[in-house]
């Protein structure tokens, strides 16, 4: 895929200029080694949010260490395109990424990436400005997303028609016409943008939802987990020369990422804290804890049954997920080109993005399933209602 990589395709696919350029300067931002390449330590990049958790307690606690994978100190990106850019290039080895950005990376680029499953369900919310009490009052304002493919895109977009709200880009937003203009920043721009009233609402994953209320500079009005049960947000993925070279890296990677998973859901104060004190989350630990643990759904819960407010830790890749989403990034507005979707349907999409035999082994030798609440069967009809 590096030769692949140019600009000319990356903006093509819709990825902006960012990505497109600065390959040296981002390559000179990870640590070196041989990654998957060879034997070396494999390199870890993550965007400072509560969805890398299993990444950043695998390797801090020892999980991959003990898996009999070495692995470098996760290296922080500031937004997603930067960060697909540094793991495309092979500036990193192993990365989480959005659900659907892996879906248009590897079709609208024909990147040979794997995803080998699902590194957190739930863990984002749609947080407004003080003023707004639901989203009808967001007509005529601009609401910021962190990326176009991102399942905060697809699904805030759904939340906003159920709503009688129609989301434009670049479009000025009208209250009258009831439209909503969407725009891409990165998570870590966004409350700022909210503070000072350049946006009405963002969405996006935690530890920013629960940071706004803490500095009550606005309020979660409905976690994304309300919309869709149990979804997937980011996924673990390598590229795929990783997996065809190396199964055993692979394995063992899978391995101490599931019983980091397993860790974390044991004691996710304990994993707030050492989020903190090892400084892979720049947020202040009382976001970070409050994140990890929300105690109950909020009022507004359309469906408190669903616990859509805590962030879940469940590895496996459930081929309905992927099967579902697609068909939901057909009529999502991006500022791109969607034409990568035309040939392909989602149960395709899932069998050729997604290996879960590497999964499927470390469950097994966790002792099934039934670990982390999951069906023996590992299939589930997908529950959508925004």
């Amino acid at each position: 895929m590096t030769a692949g990589w140019t600009r000319r395709a990356a903006l093509r696919a819709g990825l902006g200029v960012g990505v497109a350029g600065g390959i040296a300067g981002i390559a000179d931002l990870a640590p070196g080694g041989t990654g998957g390449r060879g034997g070396g330590s494999l390199r870890i990049g993550y965007l400072p949010i509560t969805d890398a958790a299993p990444l950043l307690v695998g390797h801090e606690q020892g999980y991959f260490a003990r898996a009999g994978l070495a692995t470098e100190r996760p290296v922080l990106f500031r937004g997603w395109e930067s960060l697909a850019q540094a793991f495309l290039t092979g500036a990193v080895d192993v990365v989480h990424l959005l659900m659907p950005f892996a879906v248009q990376l590897r079709y609208a680029l024909g990147a040979d990436i794997t995803v080998l499953g699902w590194n957190h369900t739930n863990g984002s919310a749609v947080t407004v400005a003080p003023d707004v009490r639901e989203l009808g009052q967001l007509a005529g304002r601009s609401l910021a997303i962190p990326f176009w493919w991102s399942i905060h895109n697809v699904m805030v977009q759904r939340m906003l028609r159920a709503a009688g709200l129609r989301p434009v880009v670049r479009e000025d937003p009208s209250a009258r016409a009831g439209t909503v203009r969407l725009v891409v920043l990165s998570p870590a721009d966004m409350l700022p943008a909210l503070h000072t009233g350049t946006i009405g609402a963002y969405v996006v994953a935690d530890p920013f939802n629960a940071a706004a209320e803490a500095e009550h500079a606005g309020r979660i009005l409905r976690f994304v987990g309300d919309a869709w049960r149990d979804h997937a947000c980011c996924v673990v993925v390598v590229r795929g020369e990783l997996v065809r070279t190396a199964p055993d890296r692979v394995q063992a990677l899978t391995d101490g990422l599931v019983a980091a998973q397993r860790g974390i859901s044991g004691d996710r104060r304990a994993a707030a804290g050492l989020l903190s004190r090892s400084r892979y989350l720049p947020q202040p630990l009382p976001a970070i804890t409050r994140a990890l643990t929300y105690p109950e759904p909020t009022a507004t819960a359309a469906h408190p049954g669903w616990q859509g407010q805590r962030i879940g830790f469940a590895p496996y890749p459930f081929p309905s997920f992927t099967d579902s989403l697609v068909d939901a990034m057909r009529d999502t507005v991006v500022d791109g080109d969607r034409g990568f979707l035309d040939g392909i349907g989602g149960r395709t999409a899932h069998r050729e993005l997604v290996d879960d035999r590497f999964v499927r082994h470390s469950l097994t030798d966790l002792g099934g399933p039934a670990v982390f609440g999951l069906p023996p069967s590992l299939t589930r009809i997908e529950e959508i209602r925004p």
